[in-house]
């Protein structure tokens, strides 16, 4: 009598379809490497952020080396979305298996004939993974002053201390400003400072 319990239990060494019956989940690849386990599981894929490597089945690894190639080094970045597909048997009992749902760096959804049984082919679709849209806060930059603007803050200040404080205000600026009003206003600290010389 063969135990079916025995290939069905979780194993915690390694991603299997019981850890996603909350829902798929989205990984980024940190490396590849061939397995040191069974035949049927020669590759580990390791996933940032987790000890648990993803061994895909032979159907998977033929899915990654269709849409990303033979080349596993370049897999290294990349993402997956990965599900349980609860009609998936192994020895005649459906045990739930592992599928890849979403992959990114591919142009398109893609569309794959994967063998289903011995006797059996069937059409496996992978989609075209949706750019992560950024959630860091949009950072305004500073209005930048015009010529005219820095030149009545210049003539409104009374004193040395005063223009020292106006120009950190208006270089603040400085880097929005086209070449030919950064000459005027570099010319304008410099006839100040001229000013201030013959004044003192």
């Amino acid at each position: 009598m063969v135990d079916m319990s025995n290939f069905i239990a979780p194993r915690s060494d390694q991603l299997n379809a019981d850890d996603l019956l909350a829902g798929p989940l989205t990984i980024t690849i940190s490396k590849v490497r061939a397995s040191e386990g069974t035949p049927e599981q020669p590759v580990e894929v390791h996933i940032e952020g987790s000890n648990k490597p993803y061994k895909p089945c032979k159907s998977m690894r033929r899915v990654m080396v269709s849409l990303w190639g033979a080349d596993a080094s370049q897999y290294v970045g990349r993402s997956m979305t990965l599900y349980r597909d609860p009609e998936v048997q192994f020895g005649g009992m459906k045990v739930g298996g592992i599928r890849i749902g979403e992959m990114s760096h591919i142009d398109k959804d893609a569309q794959l004939v994967l063998t289903a049984s011995k006797t059996k082919r069937a059409p496996f679709v992978v989609k075209k993974m949706k750019a992560q849209v950024s959630r860091e806060p949009v950072r305004e930059e500073p209005a930048a002053l015009t010529p005219k603007e820095a030149a009545e803050m210049i003539k409104q200040a009374g004193n040395v201390a005063e223009l020292r404080a106006v120009f950190g205000e208006v270089y603040k600026h400085f880097p929005a400003y086209d070449d030919a009003t950064r000459d005027a206003l570099t010319d304008l600290k410099d006839a100040v400072k001229l000013d201030l010389t013959e004044a003192v």
